[in-house]
């Protein structure tokens, strides 16, 4: 994926690692980048010369639809949009959050790309980046419902990487580690810049690769599932909901 000239479009285009994102894009010469968001995001943004502030909720799929026939050109879609909830699946007051995680980390993804992949189709394939996090590979009870829901967009990133390979759109995995945007704010320990999210995307989309672990507990964490995924569930599990699962 050439990103230069590229014409993109970005949801969570205002958030913590949006803003970076947007414009790391238009430092390598993407053409034009749809920075979608929720109003009040967009309206406190600064994006680049160039950019196209789009306001959308990724859970309303009529609108999504509507943004995909009004972006005709887009060659690389990246799907951001995400929130965290600060909570158990079995301790949490209801599942009502839950349900908002979901609609927004997993529903509003599949909303975007399956507007978008004919939009990809008619202009040569291009790519579809998905931004999932390091606890996709394995549950942190402290984030439960969070943690299922990146875990559920890596498994439906699989099957659309199956479902479009015959159209030549070409389908990334992020996995960053803990990043310092306003939505961990509260969550302690070592935290990496947004920026280096956002470089370390372009980097994968040109490079062609398919998955890409962008930091080093990230790291961690695939080499720890991949050698002895019992003992990743274990180390994990310990971090349970409460101030005490979070480290200073």
């Amino acid at each position: 994926m050439k990103i230069n000239g590229c014409e993109a479009f970005v949801t969570g285009g205002a958030g913590g690692i949006g803003t970076p994102l947007v414009a790391a894009l238009a430092a390598r010469g993407a053409r034009r980048i749809y920075a979608a968001d929720l109003p009040s995001p967009l309206t406190n943004a600064a994006f680049p010369e160039g950019v196209e502030p789009l306001a959308l909720d990724v859970t309303d799929e009529a609108a999504v639809q509507r943004a995909a026939e009004q972006c005709t050109g887009v060659t690389l879609v990246i799907n951001n949009a995400a929130i965290v909830a600060w909570e158990g699946v079995m301790s949490a007051p209801t599942l009502a959050t839950a349900r908002t995680v979901f609609e927004i980390n997993y529903w509003g993804c599949l909303h975007v790309a399956r507007a978008f992949a004919p939009v990809l189709a008619r202009n040569g394939g291009g790519a579809i980046a998905n931004v999932l996090s390091e606890v996709a590979r394995v549950n942190a009870p402290f984030c439960g419902s969070y943690s299922a829901s990146k875990a559920a967009v890596w498994s439906a990133t699989q099957c659309m990487r199956a479902e479009l390979a015959a159209q030549g759109t070409h389908v990334l995995a992020v996995f960053p580690s803990s990043t310092d945007t306003p939505m961990v704010a509260g969550f302690g320990g070592e935290k990496q810049p947004p920026e280096a999210v956002a470089e370390g995307i372009c980097d994968a989309l040109e490079e062609g690769v398919e998955d890409v672990c962008i930091g080093a507990h990230s790291l961690y964490t695939e080499a720890l599932m991949r050698n002895d995924p019992k003992a990743g569930e274990h180390e994990f599990g310990a971090m349970l909901p409460g101030a005490d699962a979070i480290p200073d």
